[in-house]
Parts: C-alpha cells; structure tokens; sequence
C-alpha cells in the first residue's frame, strides 16, 4: 500500500513510468484502451477528486515493479493488473467519457469501431 502511495504522489513521475511500461508492454495487453482511457480521465482537469484517486491507484499498480502476479509470467502476469483496472473504472465507469475514450484509440493508433 506504501508503493502505491509513493507511486501516486509524484504525478509527472508516475506519468513518465506510465508510458515507458504501456510502450514496453501494449501490445500484449489486451485492456490496454481502457488502460489509456482511464489515464485520460485521471488526467482531464474536469474529473473530480474522488475519480481521479481512484484511476490513478489503478494507474499505480499497473506501473509497480513489483506486485501480485508478476508481470512477465505469459498470460498470467497481467490478470491482477487487468482486475484492479476493471474494479476501477466500475467505480468511476460514468466519469471516463467518449471524449477519453477516442483519444485513447487515437494515441494507440486504433480507427473508431464501427
């Protein structure tokens, strides 16, 4: 609980590990549009307080060197982090808007579904 606290309390920091872990691992993930989404509303100065500590806890683990299910166990390694992101973002589901959601799949190069 410690890490995540640390993890969240320098945002740039946590900005910076956010993107080097997504560019190293996105293209195995398969949550990785809700992962960036969830990023937007954590960054969007409109969310509220509440929303925001929220996705970023999620946000946190995701970046954790260390944590329940390591990481680089094929399949398995990131089911803990997809867990704690689904848990979140239905929490906080109505806060993460198609807004996010569209820049989420610009930034990982998707088309709009259909």
């Amino acid at each position: 609980m410690d890490a995540m606290r640390n993890a969240t309390r320098d945002e740039s920091d946590l900005k910076r590990k956010f993107w080097d872990k997504l560019r190293r691992v996105g293209g195995r993930i398969p949550f990785a549009e809700d992962l960036v989404a969830a990023f937007y509303c954590a960054t969007d100065s409109s969310t509220p307080s509440r929303v925001k500590i929220i996705l970023m806890g999620a946000i946190a683990y995701f970046i954790l060197p260390t944590d329940a299910v390591a990481d680089i166990l094929p399949l398995l390694g990131f089911a803990d982090d997809a867990a704690v992101l689904a848990a979140a973002i239905t929490q906080v589901a109505g806060s993460i808007t198609d807004a996010h959601r569209a820049k989420a799949r610009e930034t990982l190069g998707k088309s709009d579904p259909a």
